[in-house]
């Protein structure tokens, strides 16, 4: 259990032993949680200064509903001495009270640290290591224009169904009516003929109230509140990867709204810049410069807002394609986190579970 990922149910499960009673002396006496020089602050901050390299990487994730940050050692690539430090919360104050507890010389030995978007993990980088260049992960660029595309089509779905409930009114005012009409043919049959009318089956009568309304359907079969709500992933997809399906949803949907299509495509135009791996960071510039253009032109201004970040990110973004360095190592930790907090049911005892993870991935 020092060495793996694995809990007390899953021994308990193989050995026929039982699982809640081998937890308890595990804990106790079996590890050195007893003796774990950190077990005081654990439950705020854990630090490994051993596991210092010259790559890292900064990411947050939460345990029981409280955010976490946790920088890491990219070369460990998620294996034993990928932990440096664990702190409680994004706030660059508390987060560099630790980081600024390791070694200056080992702190100045980073070369590159790689993150996401995020401001707090940029001014934390930014103190502890002033000689490690900062790189935004391209897969958080292409997301953050993907937001812009998916603002537009909630936007676009918004306005659907305002319609939409404006017909389902109209066609309701219509049935209250056919209902007066009924009404006033009974009273009319009943005062003409009696109580014994409906025999006589005389006058025209009105329609009936059995009548549900149907919304106009596309061209395949959706309407177009389904059609909105089915593109959202599409729309995070580039064109090779749609079905057939898809592409016939699109062909409609950018038929009835071209905007649709023009912020897909400069979105779309943006994730091929990073694709593109003939591409230096002069020659990325470049790109992104044409980009800009593109959206200039553009009256979205959910897209020009995606250009503004950009460009207010853009050194440190385009630093990207000097190594073509990604954050996804950080993704991965966070996911084994996640996965191993979901094999221990939960995190009820979070100074021990930062034992295990410093025995495990420390």
């Amino acid at each position: 259990m020092d060495n793996e990922t694995i809990t007390a149910r899953q021994i308990g499960y193989t050995y026929m032993i039982n699982s809640a009673t081998f937890a308890k002396r595990y804990k106790d006496t079996l590890s050195d949680f007893g003796t774990w020089g950190q077990k005081g602050h654990a439950s705020k901050w854990i630090l490994l200064p051993q596991n210092i390299g010259k790559e890292h990487g900064i990411d947050e994730t939460s345990l029981q509903g409280e955010l976490y940050t946790i920088l890491h050692n990219k070369e460990a690539r998620g294996r034993k001495g990928a932990i440096i430090a664990i702190v409680k919360g994004t706030n660059p104050a508390d987060v560099l009270r630790v980081l600024m507890q390791l070694p200056e010389d080992k702190r100045e030995m980073v070369e590159n640290i790689t993150m996401d978007l995020s401001d707090c993990m940029r001014a934390i980088a930014r103190e502890a290591f002033p000689k490690a260049t900062v790189i935004r992960d391209c897969f958080h660029v292409v997301r953050r224009g993907g937001e812009g595309c998916e603002e537009i089509r909630l936007r676009l779905k918004r306005e659907a169904i305002k319609e939409l409930n404006k017909k389902k009114a109209e066609f309701r005012k219509y049935l209250e009516g056919l209902a007066a009409q009924r009404k006033s043919y009974r009273n009319r049959m009943k005062a003409k003929h009696g109580k014994n009318w409906k025999k006589s089956k005389r006058g025209r009568k009105p329609k009936r109230l059995n009548t549900r309304f149907e919304p106009p359907k596309l061209k395949n079969g959706e309407t177009l509140v389904e059609a909105f709500t089915r593109c959202r992933k599409q729309l995070a997809m580039s064109r090779e990867k749609w079905s057939a399906t898809q592409e016939k949803r699109a062909k409609i949907l950018f038929e009835l709204y071209p905007k649709l299509e023009e912020a897909y495509n400069l979105v779309n135009s943006l994730r091929t810049i990073f694709r593109n791996k003939k591409l230096t960071k002069e020659t990325a510039k470049e790109k992104f410069e044409e980009w800009y253009e593109k959206v200039s032109a553009c009256t979205l201004r959910e897209i020009k807002s995606v250009r503004d970040t950009i460009r207010f990110y853009e050194d440190e973004i385009l630093n990207y394609f000097n190594g073509r360095k990604t954050n996804a190592s950080a993704e991965s930790l966070n996911s084994k986190v996640k996965c191993f907090r979901a094999q221990v049911k939960g995190v009820r005892d979070i100074p021990f579970f930062m034992y295990r993870l410093a025995t495990v991935l420390g």
